[in-house]
């Protein structure tokens, strides 16, 4: 890992939020991702599952967490499965976590091999009723591979039918959309990088630049400042191809007169930043791209006003569709017959806006959170409104990622990221 390690209180803390909601005499289970082949001998990038790494902080592949909190043993109520080091696979591969550092990291002091699993594994079956089987249920989630995660729980079924089985998901998608305030400064931290990589880019960009020249020096600022890779695929889009909501071919050159939106954001620790700017290619905006934007600006401002603990996900984009269509008005890009006319189901807004106003964001950039309960504090979203007019050649889409208070309007986690376009102007023109 290229991060500072992370407090084991965290972990300690998250596994005791999540065995308060277990069930009597039941267990959990929770398996790393695999490793993924590409061809021949080349594989992808490891990249830990969130919920292993969420209630240990054990970040290495063939790891199996159970927790069991009501073992007659209690040495069996928290254990890890690891994958056995030696010599050989620390020349190779480098070192893999020992007993004593996997204590140090996840403060569990019961660590077995994972040629263990099936025997150790058998004796905490016959002693629990009911076993959790970790799904994934995001509301995003669209995923064809098959998971070590679902290989475990085909085995766990076949071997032990008589077992009753119970969802880990819908209490990981409550606690993990409540932040402790570790994890808030790992969020932080990401942001912070980010900053680094958007402040560089200022400096760099100017007409006839690629736009994968652009997020060649962002990932140059995240890499040199401990980050190890996107927190997803970055979108650098210049001209019309902002106008693509998912553009990420990043392979055009940016022209004098144009924007660049920018969705770019860096990961630390694994856990994301999610931030979108919008620039003008030759350092100053014209007086219509500046009206665009500077309506988009006020629509995140007032949006983010509205994030406060109570407010429902759903009632919150209505209401940001009306600040949306205020703006519209008087931008020209609507008229009051549009509005007067518009298909409930498909706001005249939606032309020019047609994606959500926030998210929940963490360890995952689309994170965990149940969108028809409540929203609460400590609670992180994006705000990330846009303008999306192709007939003018641009879109606008400035984004930022906040926490919710318990009083007051929510924290800016990008405070110190430039937004204003005078700023933005500013610092493109030194």
């Amino acid at each position: 890992m290229k991060y500072t390690p992370i407090n084991s209180s965290l972990f300690i803390t998250n596994r005791k939020n999540f065995m308060a909601n277990m069930k009597p005499k039941s267990l959990a289970v929770f398996n790393s991702n695999d490793i993924y082949p590409i061809s021949a001998d080349s594989t992808m990038p490891f990249e830990q599952h969130r919920d292993i790494f969420y209630l240990s902080g054990v970040d290495q592949e063939e790891s199996v967490l159970v927790l069991f909190p009501d073992s007659p043993k209690p040495e069996h109520r928290e254990v890890l499965f690891l994958k056995e080091t030696n010599e050989h696979i620390a020349v190779w591969e480098g070192a893999k976590l020992t007993k004593e550092a996997a204590l140090k990291t996840a403060g569990i002091k019961t660590v077995y091999w994972l040629q263990d699993l099936e025997k150790v594994f058998f004796e905490l079956m016959t002693q629990c009723d009911t076993i959790y089987i970790n799904t994934n249920e995001h509301y995003r989630a669209s995923v064809e591979t098959e998971t070590r995660e679902d290989r475990f729980t085909k085995w766990m079924r076949e071997k032990y039918p008589a077992h009753t089985v119970a969802k880990s998901n819908p209490v990981l998608q409550r606690l993990r959309s409540v932040k402790h305030q570790i994890e808030l400064d790992l969020i932080q931290q990401a942001c912070d990088i980010t900053e680094k990589g958007f402040r560089r880019i200022l400096n760099f960009t100017k007409p006839g630049v690629w736009e994968y020249e652009i997020e060649a020096e962002f990932i140059h600022e995240f890499l040199r400042n401990r980050s190890k890779k996107f927190a997803y695929t970055p979108i650098v889009a210049s001209g019309n191809n902002a106008n693509v909501l998912h553009y990420i071919e990043n392979n055009q050159q940016c022209k004098s007169g144009d924007l660049i939106l920018l969705d770019v954001g860096a990961e630390y620790a694994n856990y994301s930043s999610d931030m979108t700017r919008t620039i003008p290619v030759s350092g100053r905006f014209t007086d219509r791209q500046k009206a665009v934007y500077n309506a988009v600006n006020r629509v995140k401002n007032e949006a983010t006003k509205l994030l406060v603990p109570g407010t429902i996900w759903a009632d919150y984009h209505v209401e940001v569709g009306n600040i949306m269509t205020s703006e519209l008005l008087g931008l020209g890009l609507l008229d009051k017959a549009d509005v007067q006319n518009e298909d409930k189901n498909w706001p005249a807004y939606k032309k020019y806006f047609m994606h959500g106003t926030s998210h929940h964001m963490g360890l995952d950039t689309h994170d965990y959170g149940l969108l028809t309960e409540p929203m609460q504090a400590n609670m992180v979203f994006t705000v990330e409104p846009g303008i999306y007019i192709p007939d003018e050649g641009f879109g606008i889409r400035l984004e930022d990622d906040v926490v919710i208070q318990e009083q007051g309007d929510p924290f800016n986690l990008m405070r110190n990221i430039p937004i204003e376009a005078d700023e933005i102007e500013d610092l493109m023109n030194p």
